[in-house]
């Protein structure tokens, strides 16, 4: 027996499916419950800062004004699961909390904030690519001074090295080819800030590179359809075993896939073995 396709793709479940099928149906197609992780609630919290200093007028955009961002940033969220349910000490909080505003110090080492024209923060995209449904959320879309308009992605993880670095920009090329079809014109610039660095990573989207990444995403689909059609999706073992909440119940470490359903009954939120620390956004 198969099971249902999911209504749409996104760039993280693009990403998901191609790292390991399995994970992708316990994450997208059962909706699995994960514990919340410190580097991607983290991520949260710096980017909610970011989006509120650009909703200031251009000149009040200052360090300071940053900070104060942070810290109603943090009151916002601090009641939400993804942070309440981190069951961090004290010590660790102080430490999460230093971290996330060194982030935000990096980041006026990337770009003046004064000098951005924000026309789009957390911009919401959808647009039907051959037979698929894809979804994407912009961090921030922009015009340059030459009137050109710029996507900009914030990463509060690790830089990656180049040969991942490529995956990474796939995700933000399907950014481009959101903003083409939906908003009918296609950025001259993305750009990854990553904060942790800092360093700011920048691809120029092209007629070649955005039909690829239509070309690309449809492929996906048909390898989705495919696997939902039997049911077969299966483990991809490698490095990011050690960062995935549902190795208890993958074949590949000895587990029951049909265990991991009883993460769907009360009270049975994943406690992991190991760390998930480095796969923040």
């Amino acid at each position: 027996m198969g099971v249902a396709l999911p209504p749409s793709l996104s760039p993280s479940s693009v990403s998901a499916f191609k790292d390991c099928p399995l994970a992708f149906k316990f994450a997208y197609l059962e909706r699995l419950p994960e514990p919340p992780s410190a580097p991607a609630s983290k991520g949260t919290l710096v980017h909610r800062a970011l989006e509120r200093l650009m909703c200031r007028a251009p000149e009040a955009r200052t360090r300071e004004a940053a900070h104060a961002d942070l810290a109603t940033a943090r009151t916002e969220l601090e009641a939400h699961p993804e942070f309440a349910g981190l069951g961090m000490t004290d010590e660790e909080w102080d430490a999460f909390h230093g971290e996330a505003a060194t982030l935000v110090d990096r980041y006026f080492e990337l770009e003046d904030p004064t000098r951005i024209r924000p026309i789009g923060l957390e911009l919401k995209l959808t647009a039907k690519i051959g037979k698929v449904m894809l979804r994407g959320i912009i961090d921030r879309l922009e015009i340059d001074d030459d009137g050109e308009w710029v996507v900009t992605d914030y990463k509060t993880g690790s830089v990656p090295s180049e040969f991942k670095e490529q995956a990474r920009l796939a995700g933000v090329h399907i950014y481009a080819l959101l903003c083409e079809q939906m908003l009918g014109r296609r950025p001259a610039r993305v750009r990854l800030l990553y904060l942790s660095k800092p360093e700011m990573i920048i691809a120029r989207p092209s007629e070649q590179s955005v039909s690829g990444v239509a070309r690309r995403t449809s492929a996906i689909w048909t390898a989705i359809e495919r696997a939902c059609a039997v049911d077969d999706f299966r483990p991809n073992p490698g490095y990011l075993c050690g960062h995935c909440a549902f190795q208890p119940y993958c074949p590949a470490h000895g587990g029951d896939p049909a265990m991991a359903r009883e993460l769907l009954g009360p009270g049975t939120v994943l406690s992991p073995t190991l760390p998930l620390a480095g796969i923040a956004s």
